[in-house]
Parts: structure tokens; C-alpha cells; sequence
């Protein structure tokens, strides 16, 4: 593909502004199926992202035995019941009425982990900062966050799990480390605005604050 400039036009640049405005973080899914050369498709973006030391540390496991699954739920569910423990009053009330996953939906499911101890890269970038590599494989996440929402797709990421139960339940290597579990299909709906603010749980800054120095 010929490169004749640095610049997009203005509705490219456009829709890209509304692909990020939508790129919501998803609870509620369809039953429908995913295609999977469109899951392909998405997947392939994270070969896009950039980084540290051309390091590709990032290591995607595909969810799909029931057994796997309901461990994964499992570990959700009393991280949720130990994190809504911590919580009292109004941010309680409001907290147990969040829908914090869409794991019981979902068609597919990921656990996405950032390789630590990988030799690709040769360290370049990582001496300093080693935590560079798991930031790499956010930027990826992001990029293939993306490609889905582009596809009419939506993606959930759970945090709210014990990582080592999880890599135990999962049977991967010690050095890896989990960046997400993810959940991912068709949105029951589509919004601009976060869910965790339509619910009034919190609320997006107006503008960026920048600090000079």
C-alpha cells in the first residue's frame, strides 16, 4: 500500500474520534455467535501494537472449556463478594447493583498475559523499566479493543479477580504475568457514556488537566 502522506482526512479522522468515543468497556452481551474471521480479523491488530524492543510479550489464551470458564466465574465472584465487603453506605447500595461482568454471556473469552521472562527484545528498553512489557501489551489490548468495536463488537475487561488463583486454574508458566480476563461479543446496546457513570458510580473529568513543569 502506497503511503502519500501524513495526514488522514477530516472524516477519517472523524470516524476514528467516534470509534474511541464508543469503545466502551462492555457487560451485557447478545447470545449471538462471533464470526471467527472477523474474531481473526480483531486478533490480528495486537501483532500492530508497538513494543519495547520489538519484545512481543504478549501471550492470549482462549477460554473456551467449561471447566476453565466456571473457574474463572468462580474467582469473579468472590473477589466481587470480598471487594463489595469493603464498601458501606451509598457506595455499597451502589456497588451491589453494578453489573461488573458479562462472563455468564459471553461467546468468547480470553485471558491475555504479558511474558516477563521472554528473550525476544534482548532486554532493549526493559533494563530500566521492565514493567515496559506489560504496558506493550496494553497498547495491544487497545488496539485490538478497537478493531472489535469497528466490527460491531464489544469488549469486557475483569479485574476484579485473584490473578494467582486464576493462573493456577489456567495452568500457565510462573513468569507469566495477567494483564486482563476479557469478555467479548455483540453489546446489548451502545453508548457513548460509561456504565459505571450512567449508573452514578463516578464521573469523567470535562477536560485533560496538564501540569507544567
Amino acid at each position: 500500500m502506497a503511503l502519500r502522506g501524513s495526514e488522514f482526512s477530516e472524516d477519517f479522522r472523524s470516524q476514528l474520534d467516534l470509534l474511541m468515543r464508543l469503545r466502551r468497556d462492555v457487560r451485557r452481551f447478545r447470545s449471538t455467535p462471533v464470526d471467527e474471521t472477523v474474531l481473526k480479523r480483531c486478533l490480528d491488530a495486537i501483532r500492530l501494537a508497538p513494543s519495547v524492543g520489538l519484545s512481543e510479550p504478549w501471550r492470549v489464551l482462549r477460554i473456551n472449556s467449561e471447566t476453565a470458564r466456571a473457574a474463572a466465574l468462580k474467582n469473579f465472584e468472590a473477589a466481587n463478594a470480598d471487594a463489595l465487603a469493603g464498601y458501606s453506605g451509598e457506595s455499597a447500595k451502589i456497588y451491589s447493583q453494578l453489573k461488573l461482568t458479562g462472563m455468564q454471556d459471553a461467546p468468547v473469552q480470553l485471558a491475555i498475559y504479558c511474558d516477563d521472562a521472554t528473550t525476544k527484545g534482548r532486554g532493549l528498553g526493559a533494563g530500566t523499566m521492565p514493567e515496559m512489557r506489560r504496558y506493550s501489551v496494553v497498547t495491544a489490548i487497545t488496539l485490538f479493543w478497537l478493531s472489535l468495536r469497528a466490527e460491531g463488537l464489544g469488549l469486557g475487561w475483569v479485574s476484579i479477580l485473584d490473578p494467582e488463583q486464576l493462573n493456577r486454574d489456567l495452568n500457565v508458566p510462573d513468569d507469566w504475568q495477567l494483564i486482563g480476563y476479557f469478555c467479548l461479543g455483540h453489546p446489548e446496546e451502545i453508548s457513548e457514556t460509561p456504565e459505571l457513570e450512567q449508573k452514578g458510580w463516578e464521573t469523567r473529568q470535562d477536560k485533560l488537566k496538564i501540569e507544567h513543569r
